[in-house]
């Protein structure tokens, strides 16, 4: 069993029978009564949000959830595709499943695959990944004010916001988790 207090973001929990995973929470303490939890889920099945509060102390049971170390191979216009590395099972997965990991996944990249009652229902990848920057505009000379940023379209997609002298082609750590650039890789 799982109380409020072992929350955290990805946490899964079976709510009223269904499976759901923690998107986002945050722990409240009005001036009178007891302190509340709120969250943001995400249904494992059909991928619906839903927006709850919690009271303090409640305890919600952990869905019947297993992980597979997998292999991305590919994506195509039918899905995304992965291998498991020790029986050499290969996986289709739809793209509404994957959500936004679609930003962090290269080929060979070795992730997470979330089953619930033996059906694929989600990803995790790793908290931070190398990508190429694909296109971004160059900086300008001279223009050294802190703090000030430009938008860059990663290899995969992805658009984040990246210093004045990150150029194309830099290789740049990203945090899956926030969607945002952490420092750039020195190859």
């Amino acid at each position: 069993m799982n109380s409020t207090s072992d929350f955290k973001r990805g946490l899964k929990l079976l709510i009223d029978g269904e499976p759901y995973t923690i998107v986002e929470f945050q722990h409240h303490k009005p001036g009178k009564g007891n302190s509340v939890t709120r969250t943001k889920m995400k249904h494992l099945i059909t991928g619906n949000n839903l927006e709850k509060t919690f009271k303090s102390g409640e305890k919600f049971g952990i869905p019947d959830v297993e992980y597979t170390d997998m292999k991305f191979l590919y994506s195509d216009e039918s899905g995304f595709h992965f291998m498991n590395s020790e029986n050499f099972e290969q996986l289709d997965m739809d793209p509404s499943i994957i959500g936004d990991a679609k930003y962090y996944l290269l080929e060979d990249m070795e992730v997470k695959i979330c089953f619930f009652n033996e059906r694929a229902v989600g990803l995790e990848v790793p908290k931070t990944v190398n990508l190429k920057v694909a296109q971004t505009d160059p900086g300008l000379k001279g223009n050294t004010v802190s703090n000030t940023t430009k938008p860059a379209t990663l290899e995969t997609g992805l658009v984040v916001h990246v210093p004045l002298h990150i150029s194309e082609g830099d290789l740049l750590k990203i945090n899956t988790e926030e969607a945002k650039y952490m420092e750039r890789v020195n190859l």
